[in-house]
């Protein structure tokens, strides 16, 4: 069995889980064509190395065009169903971006149908969610783990104004999620990193007794 183990002492994101992913061995080409197959004009998905305080890593981000569009959940599941991703990879990518939807539905005190996503439904969220899909089908990832997840402290600026870390649809996706104490004054995991974990992960904890053939 394939498992993946995803350490969060620093916090979790849409771009950090693709580029951890990357690292690990699964294709940038194979993301950029699932982005080509969605129709998105003009959206390029890059990889570079860096270093951070002395040491390597994979960097991940997504180029675009300027937008100004609030996509809802309807628009952004079809954009998915017409790709050229394995089935697979839709899956994981609707379930993702269903259970965010919830989570905005019930923070907003609305439906499911009404949600129009702001961070979320930037195209630079979506590369992110349908760049961890493709990644994780094309690994091969049967289960995986995580530790628990801090959330940083403060405050960070969204569509609907200044909030409190983590923010309201952070935390709805967090709930029955461990959380580790943090209180460094940063967003450190991202309501598409909490979606990531919610939907994807099975256990909380240390890590389990694997052999590590891989490290992103």
């Amino acid at each position: 069995m394939r498992i993946a183990y995803f350490d969060c002492w620093s916090g979790i994101s849409g771009d950090m889980t693709v580029s951890a992913l990357l690292d690990a061995g699964a294709e940038l080409s194979s993301i950029q064509s699932a982005v080509d197959s969605m129709g998105l004009a003009g959206v390029l998905a890059t990889a570079s190395q860096t270093t951070r305080k002395g040491f390597r890593g994979l960097l991940f981000s997504v180029t675009h065009p300027p937008q100004n569009v609030h996509r809802n959940l309807s628009t952004i599941l079809g954009l998915i169903r017409r790709s050229s991703i394995s089935n697979n990879a839709k899956d994981i990518a609707m379930r993702i971006f269903e259970r965010i939807g919830r989570a905005e539905a019930k923070v907003h005190g609305t439906s499911l149908d009404r949600i129009h996503f702001h961070e979320i439904g930037a195209i630079d969220s979506i590369v992110d969610i349908v760049g961890t899909a493709v990644a994780w089908d094309e690994l091969g990832i049967e289960k995986a783990y995580a530790s628990p997840i801090p959330t940083g402290a403060g405050t960070v600026k969204i569509a609907h104004g200044v909030v409190s870390i983590p923010a309201p649809a952070t935390a709805e996706l967090l709930s029955n999620v461990p959380i580790a104490p943090c209180g460094l004054p940063f967003e450190m995991t991202t309501p598409t990193g909490a979606a990531i974990v919610a939907e994807l992960i099975e256990e909380f904890g240390p890590i389990p007794s694997i052999q590590v053939n891989r490290i992103g």
